[in-house]
Order: C-alpha cells, then sequence, then structure tokens
C-alpha cells in the first residue's frame, strides 16, 4: 500500500484543505491562522512538504488536492485496525461497543454493512 499517511498536524491542514479546495494560499494562510494558529511561515512550510509528498499542489498559488480525503482515512484506519487490534475488526468493533450502547437503527445498519461486505 502506498504510504498515505499523514501526522495529527497535517491532517488538520489537509481536512482545512479538503473542506476549502481549490483555494488560494493567501487564503489558505489565513485560514489556518484562524483554525489552527499558524504563523504564515508554518503554514507556507506545510504546503511546500505536502506538495513533494504529492498530497497537494500549488499552480499559481491555488492549493488543490491530489489525495481524496477517503484514501487517507481508509490507511489511517487500517493503520489502526493492524496496531492496536492484530487486524481484527471484530475485536474493534467488541472494544467500542463495551464503551457504549447504539440504538437499533445504528444495529441495524451495522449489521446490513456486515452482510454486504462479507466474503
Amino acid at each position: 500500500m502506498d504510504n498515505y499517511r499523514l501526522c495529527d498536524s497535517e491532517y488538520r491542514f489537509m481536512t482545512i484543505v479538503w473542506e476549502s479546495v481549490p483555494i488560494n494560499s493567501g487564503e489558505l494562510v489565513k485560514l489556518c491562522l484562524k483554525k489552527l494558529g499558524w504563523k504564515k511561515s508554518t503554514t507556507y512550510t506545510v504546503i511546500k512538504r505536502l506538495c513533494e509528498r504529492g498530497f497537494i499542489k500549488s499552480d499559481n498559488a491555488v492549493i488543490t488536492s491530489v489525495i481524496p480525503k477517503e484514501r487517507v482515512q481508509l490507511e489511517e484506519t487500517e493503520f489502526f485496525v493492524d496496531r492496536t487490534f492484530n487486524g481484527s475488526i471484530s475485536d474493534l468493533v467488541t472494544t467500542f461497543l463495551d464503551s457504549r450502547r447504539i440504538s437499533q437503527k445504528e444495529a441495524d445498519k451495522l449489521k446490513k454493512i456486515i452482510d454486504e461486505n462479507m466474503r
């Protein structure tokens, strides 16, 4: 699998990008100051780094996303399940449900998802 993993600060930055694309880099700087408390130099450093890694591109100071949010979420989820639950989805669900209750509607939705994805 390709490496579409981001550190926490990069992920928060990318969330802003995914919600705003296409966005002028100057506007992105303003959003990062407001939402992340970042200085202009920090934002431009992250833009440069994520352009080099192929997550975003900058064309005439307009930032667009190259890697979709869903792709990053998938890799992050797979990494978490593999590391924390030795790859076991059932252990993940069991641990999660041990700490909270779900509604019948949510249970029905989960059952439907499971039924549709059985191999």
